[in-house]
């Protein structure tokens, strides 16, 4: 298995960055987005993270010079799911280190970049729509416990 973070303070140096906008671009990866996340949802509930998310990664992609636009820069849709897709894996390994999880769910099906279109078709979830708010999925009802 591959090792994306050698340590907790690792993880969590992602996570500060995204919140302080000094996490270099080029670490800002799928697994650093699902980092931040599991970071985040260790120390928040859901809720607050799903509201404290998506402001932090418009900020955090404008810092970068990265345009949050219709068809570029922050995606409600693949954000809101990824969220909770990461609240289910944690909550399936309740104490175990955070870089392992990430670890681990960087080698299950949600370590894929196009884990989503198993629920959303392509067009469906690159939509204008699916960007700017959140939409349901039109392949398969999306069970966040069942992605993890």
């Amino acid at each position: 298995m591959t090792t994306y973070f050698p340590d907790d303070a690792a993880v969590a140096r992602v996570g500060f960055g995204l919140i302080d906008r000094t996490l270099p671009k080029a670490e800002w990866t799928h697994a650093g987005h699902f980092a931040a996340a599991l970071w985040l949802l260790r120390h928040e509930p859901q809720d607050v993270v799903r509201r404290r998310m998506p402001p932090m990664i418009r900020a955090y992609n404008e810092a970068t010079g990265v345009p949050n636009t219709d068809d570029g820069g922050y995606h409600e849709t693949i954000t809101l799911a990824s969220i909770a897709a990461a609240r289910a894996f944690l909550d399936a390994r309740p104490g175990a280190p955070l870089h392992g999880i990430v670890d681990e769910l960087m080698a299950s099906q949600l370590g894929r970049p196009d884990w989503l279109l198993a629920y959303w078709s392509k067009d469906r979830l690159f939509s204008v729509e699916a960007r700017r708010g959140w939409i349901e999925p039109d392949l398969s009802p999306f069970d966040p416990s069942q992605a993890a």
